[in-house]
């Protein structure tokens, strides 16, 4: 379970820019002073229905180490949202690789969760100029003529009805059983920002996209981190994935579900090792 910060916050601020035809909300973590300013950027690109503040304690870590973005994907938290926008892939990998422009990053390293994860990878087959290392954080194998994604679309869809409506920790407790209460209360703080048509399609879009596709065109460093739970990517996944992209290095987090850092927050910082030039070790 996350940890209980030791040190003084990383957190900066919360900002909007308008990048890609729409308005995209970060968070910013850490800064470019220090030992940082020698580093690349995080960029962290969350997960379905996971808007940035509920990283937010993940992201504290990664500030301590590295100038750390989160992102709102579209549709989701405090960015645009609602009807008449593309949700799919590649507006999505579109809107990141706005983002680090309109922030004006040279060196910068895309770190994606779940669906996060697919969208670094369709961001970096473009091979933009200042993406330094990319990690895919339990992405979704699934694609055309693929094993489905485990998960099933009633679990979102339920649960951003119920917080659209209004609920507490109590009743998010079902659909996330082994959460902790202040992980309970931020979910069912924000769930309700998550447009459940876009939810619909990215759900939809893991079994349409074909990520494997984007592989071989990636030549950045790349490190892909999987669970030991949950059948996301199983072993066979990892040597595909290899195979594809021959420049990735494989660790599986013990004892974590698909949410990782929820389940085992230092395993899921120890499996980084020094693969972005720095230890996530905590700063005390």
């Amino acid at each position: 379970m996350p940890t209980t910060q030791a040190s003084p916050s990383t957190f900066l601020y919360g900002a909007n820019v308008h990048a890609n035809g729409i308005r995209q909300h970060y968070l910013r973590y850490g800064g470019q002073d220090g030992a940082r300013a020698n580093r690349p950027a995080i960029v962290l690109i969350p997960g379905i229905t996971s808007p940035a503040v509920t990283w937010g304690f993940v992201a504290e870590r990664l500030g301590q180490h590295f100038d750390t973005y989160v992102l709102d994907v579209r549709g989701r938290g405090l960015s645009s949202s609602g009807p008449g926008l593309d949700y799919g892939l590649d507006a999505q990998a579109a809107d990141v690789l706005a983002l680090t422009e309109a922030l004006g990053l040279t060196r910068y390293a895309y770190v994606g969760h779940s669906m996060g994860a697919r969208i670094a990878v369709r961001a970096a087959r473009t091979q933009p100029a200042g993406l330094t290392h990319l990690v895919a954080v339990d992405p979704p194998v699934s694609g055309p003529g693929r094993r489905p994604y485990p998960a099933k679309l009633p679990w979102y869809v339920d649960s951003i009805r119920q917080a659209t409506h209004g609920m507490d920790a109590e009743a998010m407790r079902a659909f996330c059983p082994t959460w902790t209460e202040a992980q309970l209360r931020l979910r069912a703080q924000w769930l309700h920002t998550c447009y459940e048509p876009a939810i619909v399609q990215s759900f939809e879009d893991f079994g349409r996209d074909d990520i494997h596709a984007d592989l071989p065109k990636i030549q950045t460093p790349m490190l892909l981190m999987t669970a030991e739970r949950g059948d996301v990517v199983r072993d066979e996944d990892v040597a595909e994935w290899q195979k594809l992209a021959g420049q990735t290095q494989h660790v599986r987090v013990p004892d974590a579900g698909h949410m990782i850092p929820w389940d085992n927050e230092e395993g899921f910082y120890a499996a980084f090792g020094d693969f972005l030039g720095q230890r996530l070790d905590a700063v005390r």
